[in-house]
């Protein structure tokens, strides 16, 4: 699977990777660098993050399910635990 980012969000993080470089490394790095840079970090790492991010949503939705049979659950045959006959 190919993650794919918005032509705007490539955009910042291109800008955000050169300002990262031109602040924290001897040489600052140049536009297509960056951009190549990103294309490797979403393709090598990416798939790991995207992985991770969907077992923590996953997790989430069966804890959720969970609560939800303990939340709907209706007591089936309580007639005779409430006190038996009622006339």
């Amino acid at each position: 699977m190919s993650i794919e980012l918005p032509k705007e969000v490539r955009s910042r993080a291109i800008g955000s990777i050169e300002r990262w470089f031109k602040e924290n490394a001897d040489e600052p790095i140049g536009n297509i660098q960056a951009e190549a840079l990103l294309n490797f970090f979403i393709a090598e790492i990416g798939p790991s993050i995207y992985n991770r991010a969907i077992a923590e949503a996953q997790a989430s939705l069966q804890q959720r399910v969970a609560e939800l049979d303990i939340e709907c659950h209706a007591e089936e045959f309580g007639h005779w635990r409430r006190g038996g006959r009622q006339r």
